[in-house]
């Protein structure tokens, strides 16, 4: 039996499934206005964090364990809406989980928010490799404290 999806990401999943086609769109651009400004220790030092090289747009990801609970930071440009906006789903969906509902969160999480049919099937890549970067970048921190 797998995991349900943490509320957060449910919430986002249904605000999605919710709307119409070209309101999904809107919705995301909303998201990819929402991307929260990365900390002063990564934006100084961008060195920190790790680029999403499937995103044809640079994406940069950075995730903290903080006593089990994840903090995910991205960073994507303006000019890239679509990705900005899937960027900012994944921080605003993963930030403050434990280390295992990150870890159990479903790969295809990406396709169910129903942006298939609106965006193309690299931008839906992209965002599923910012979710596995997500979840590596988990298990590397807690194996580095273990």
């Amino acid at each position: 039996m797998t995991e349900p999806l943490p509320s957060q990401l449910a919430e986002i999943r249904d605000d999605f499934l919710a709307l119409e086609q070209p309101d999904r769109l809107q919705l995301l651009l909303e998201f990819s206005n929402e991307l929260p400004a990365l900390p002063d220790r990564y934006a100084e030092h961008p060195d920190l964090l790790e680029r999403v090289e499937e995103c044809q747009s640079p994406v940069f990801l950075f995730v903290e364990v903080d006593d089990d609970t994840v903090h995910v930071h991205a960073t994507a440009p303006r000019e890239a809406p679509t990705t900005r906006g899937f960027a900012s789903i994944i921080v605003q969906g993963l930030d403050g989980l434990s280390a295992d509902q990150v870890l159990a969160v479903p790969a295809d999480f990406p396709s169910t928010i129903g942006l298939t049919a609106a965006v193309s099937p690299l931008r839906i890549r992209g965002m599923t490799a910012m979710l596995a970067r997500a979840k590596r970048q988990v298990v590397e921190r807690r194996t580095a404290r273990a």
